[in-house]
């Protein structure tokens, strides 16, 4: 097979996750706990973004923040469930 047709599987630590929400939001809150953790358990980095400071993240988020984004494309919105965002990250499941 292909070099170019070939995907490489990026470990977590190679991954940037965004949270996009709003200062005074009690759902965004609740996401930063869980992408904070998680992301804390992966070693994938993570950032937060205020739609209130930029206008077109305000313009594509506003009625679903809050919302994470893996490298830039969209995973979830409103509520972050920690055992499908690792899984998205490409982290094995947290033991129980």
């Amino acid at each position: 097979m292909s070099p170019l047709l070939r995907r490489t599987k990026k470990k977590p630590a190679d991954r940037v996750v965004t949270l996009i929400g709003k200062p005074g939001c009690h759902l965004c809150e609740d996401a930063r706990e869980v992408v904070g953790a998680v992301c804390e358990e992966t070693g994938a980095t993570w950032v937060e973004k205020d739609i209130t400071e930029d206008e077109e993240l305000y313009k594509a988020y506003w009625e679903q923040i809050p919302v994470v984004l893996i490298d830039d494309e969209q995973h979830t919105f409103w509520r972050v469930d920690p055992a499908r965002l690792r899984k998205a990250l490409g982290a094995d499941a947290k033991p129980g």
